[in-house]
């Protein structure tokens, strides 16, 4: 069973920086496809990064600039860098994970993810 855990959410003033952290258990990051979402203002989530095995990211044109995602597959643990944070980027923020097969489809945000955590906050106010 994979399981995911969050990090790192907190309070900053606007044009501050967070970094979040979320650690994998259960198997190896080195299969996985990952990826942060974020609670949709609507409702469901909205997809910010994902990185592949490969290493190669996706991002939501929203963050791009802004946000950076990396993993340590040594450690099994995805990162999301956020800088120049806004009121509007007060979400919960979750971590996803998909296994990637050989012909499956690629790690990118439009396809989703298999595996959630539950999630951590960000809140942006002065």
């Amino acid at each position: 069973q994979v399981q995911l855990v969050e990090s790192g959410g907190g309070s900053v003033q606007p044009g501050g920086s967070l970094r979040l952290s979320c650690s994998l258990s259960g198997y190896s990051i080195n299969e996985y496809c990952m990826g942060w979402f974020r609670q949709g203002s609507i409702g469901g989530r909205d997809g910010l990064a994902t990185i592949g095995t490969d290493g190669n990211a996706d991002y939501a044109d929203l963050v791009k600039g802004r946000f950076t995602v990396s993993r340590d597959n040594a450690r099994n643990i995805l990162y999301l860098q956020m800088n120049n944070l806004q009121p509007e980027d007060t979400r919960l923020y979750y971590c996803g994970a998909r296994k990637m097969t050989s012909g499956g489809r690629p790690c990118l945000i439009r396809y989703g993810m298999h595996f959630w955590g539950e999630g951590t906050q960000v809140t942006i106010s002065s």
